[in-house]
């Protein structure tokens, strides 16, 4: 998990946003490998091990694979420059490597990604629930299939992705939290409603 990445994470627990404090067990180039974050708040604590952060109530079993490849995926969510992080949800974390290639400097965080995913220099792998990171941080999220047209992941990718940036999704066009843009093929992109 990048270190830099702590600084947008948050307590699953519903409660106000508070960063999470990273007491490192080992870092190696800038990458968490394990260690623990606790919750100021109230008081719970993370553990990272092997890079990856579980921050509990992922559901079981394999993501469904995504239908876009990664040049679709970029295109799609209008992401142009480096820097922020770009959020993919399920299968669509199967294709980081091109979407790193594709987007030069910008951090790539995986949610309940499939367990070949492995976190990686270049990807953050996290699993729960939720979206574990503040409101308002990221440049984008890409929800894959079984999340796309979930109406609580729809709502974490609107919480998480800075105001007037797309959310990209795999299912039926959501009733709530999005604008939609387009939507062709069971394939939807928008922005968060205002």
């Amino acid at each position: 998990m990048f270190i830099e990445l702590t600084d947008h994470l948050r307590c699953p627990a519903d409660h106000d946003e508070a960063y999470l404090v990273l007491l490192p067990g080992q870092v190696e180039a800038r990458m968490v490998v394990t260690g623990h974050l606790g919750c100021p708040v109230c008081g719970r604590t993370f553990q990272v091990m092997a890079g990856e952060l579980d921050v509990g109530g992922a559901a079981p079993g394999e993501p469904a694979p995504s239908v876009m490849d990664a040049s679709a995926m970029v295109a799609l969510a209008g992401i142009q420059g480096p820097g922020g992080y770009l959020v993919m949800v399920g299968g669509t974390a199967a294709v980081w490597r091109e979407l790193m290639t594709l987007n030069p400097g910008v951090g790539l965080v995986a949610v309940n990604p499939g367990s070949a995913l492995v976190d990686a220099t270049s990807v953050s792998v996290v699993r729960g629930g939720m979206i574990p990171l503040k409101a308002n941080t990221t440049r984008g999220v890409i929800l894959g299939p079984g999340y796309g047209n979930d109406p609580h992941w729809v709502r974490e990718a609107a919480r998480v992705t800075l105001p007037g940036l797309r959310i990209v999704g795999e299912g039926a066009d959501p009733q709530d939290w999005i604008d939609i843009m387009a939507s062709a093929d069971g394939v939807w992109v928008g922005t968060k409603r205002r």
